[in-house]
């Protein structure tokens, strides 16, 4: 359901909406609300009654990342708050939304059945509106690289949108290279996005078990990949799914820039680490990208000089 979706307004929920689940790592249960926020609020997380102590709030944003491990973590400087942010991110980011707070009531957000889908079916059921405000986008102005243990990613201007490309390498012969580019849009989202799920291996369990990691993880939950097969009854739902899964990543990593991104993101054998590493380099920069309010519809600007007529500020 939408209502009062203009092309240049910031979008938030027309009402809450509560899904519940697991932690995939905590193996805990846990509750996530999606609550309608105000214009300029962006997206905050809500942690609430941590250690039976009081509420704490957080920007969604790559300032508050404290590990990205296994999963993308925020904090602050009482330490880590919310862990595997990344699925409800991409989910928000993917179908648009600009402004809500996220309030879950565990360490971690639940991870459904291992998608974004769950979350997008959550946001659709809950409506999305028009809060007034024209939409801000971060606009890329010149390439920004990095390279870490033998991966690699990159921003690149783009006028329209987000496009991204993502490479994975896995030496087994299930997945072996895979390789996706898809610009990303609320509907492109849904239909090709939204519903890959993560992934893991048999051989790796018992090291993650013993790290703490992966006790809510099951064939509910994560596409489980043994030597020779796929262990979940329905196999998987792409032929490419593991790629498909780490652009999910990639976009809820990089809803932590802040704004929705206006270039190309390129990511080989890439994960969290390597995404926020990316974000960071570009917001570092000032020369490397700036603010800009967008026309009515920005696949109708044909030069970065049109964009800069609605620019609000240099970075």
């Amino acid at each position: 359901m939408t209502r009062g979706i203009q092309a240049s307004g910031q979008r938030t929920l027309c009402k809450q909406v509560t899904v519940s689940g697991i932690g995939v790592h905590s193996g805990s249960p846990v509750t996530l609300t999606l609550h309608p926020a105000e214009a300029d609020t962006g997206i905050v997380f809500l942690r609430c009654g941590v250690n039976g102590g009081s509420d704490r709030e957080l920007d969604a944003s790559f300032r508050s990342v404290t590990a990205t491990e296994f999963a993308t973590v925020l904090g602050d400087e009482d330490g880590p708050a919310i862990s595997t942010t990344e699925h409800v991110l991409a989910a928000l980011y993917g179908v648009g939304i600009d402004n809500a707070v996220i309030e879950v009531d565990g360490p971690e957000v639940p991870i459904m059945d291992g998608s974004a889908a769950p979350f997008v079916a959550a946001i659709d059921q809950a409506g999305v509106t028009t809060v007034g405000g024209r939409r801000r986008y971060i606009q890329v102005l010149k390439p920004v690289r990095v390279r870490k243990n033998g991966s690699y990613g990159e921003l690149r201007p783009r006028l329209h949108g987000l496009r991204v490309e993502t490479e994975i390498e896995f030496d087994h012969p299930l997945i072996g290279r895979q390789t996706l580019t898809i610009d990303l849009e609320p509907n492109k989202f849904r239909r090709e996005l939204a519903r890959a799920r993560t992934f893991g291996f048999m051989r790796d369990v018992a090291k993650l078990w013993s790290a703490g990691y992966a006790r809510g993880a099951c064939c509910d939950n994560t596409v489980v990949v043994a030597e020779d097969r796929i262990l979940n009854a329905e196999g998987v739902r792409f032929p490419d799914e593991f790629v498909r899964h780490k652009a999910v990543d990639a976009i809820g990593d990089l809803a932590l820039a802040g704004a929705p991104i206006l270039g190309v993101y390129r990511s080989v054998r890439g994960g969290h680490k390597l995404n926020h590493a990316v974000v960071c380099a570009l917001m570092a920069d000032p020369s490397a990208w700036t603010y800009v309010e967008m026309p009515e519809d920005i696949h109708h600007a044909r030069s970065y000089a049109d964009l800069a007529v609605g620019s609000l500020a240099p970075a």
